[in-house]
């Protein structure tokens, strides 16, 4: 075979993946109705909005720096995007305003292991804290008052939103064998 012959092959069996890097075609992406595109991994893309939606426990979101770091944040799923609140003055928001890649992860520690993880590009937005904090008390702590969404509620000057959008994510699910 010519030296060059296995890579035009290899080369045929790569297709490019809606502006992202080239993928072989057995992981090619779908892109779901929400303009999520889906990696690899058993559930659709509307499995994973769904899991999303339905699933309160953080999401961890990994950001980088001198040395990468992952945090908790309470998370909801609404227009193509993952939407969290963060203190205005945390490690996070100057990460994501130096760098706004970030990759993160939804799935429980305890079986059945399954869950959701990818990358995507988050945007630090001041101005949508006061929509957002109360979403994800709710959607975490209930719609009864309580002492600490009391006390969220009172930092809410000095919260921001960030909205984790381009999201390009594989699924796991451990359920069949549990």
């Amino acid at each position: 075979m010519p030296s060059g012959a296995g890579r035009v092959k290899s080369a045929i069996r790569l297709r490019v993946c809606a502006g992202f890097r080239a993928e072989p075609m057995d992981n090619a992406c779908m892109t779901g109705r929400d303009g999520m595109r889906v990696r690899s991994g058993p559930w659709s893309a509307e499995q994973i909005t769904d899991f999303l939606r339905e699933t309160a426990i953080p999401l961890r979101l990994a950001s980088s720096g001198a040395y990468p770091i992952v945090q908790s944040l309470w998370f909801v799923h609404q227009d193509d995007a993952l939407w969290c609140a963060t203190q205005s003055d945390s490690v996070l928001v100057r990460r994501l305003r130096a760098s706004d890649r970030c990759g993160f992860e939804v799935s429980a520690d305890t079986p059945p292991y399954r869950g959701v993880r990818g990358t995507g590009h988050g945007t630090v937005l001041p101005g949508a804290a006061a929509e957002i904090l109360p979403r994800l008390i709710d959607r975490y702590l209930g719609p009864e008052s309580t002492p600490l969404a009391t006390w969220l509620l009172s930092r809410l000057d000095r919260e921001v939103a960030v909205r984790v959008d381009g999201l390009v994510v594989t699924t796991w699910d451990y359920s069949a064998r549990m």
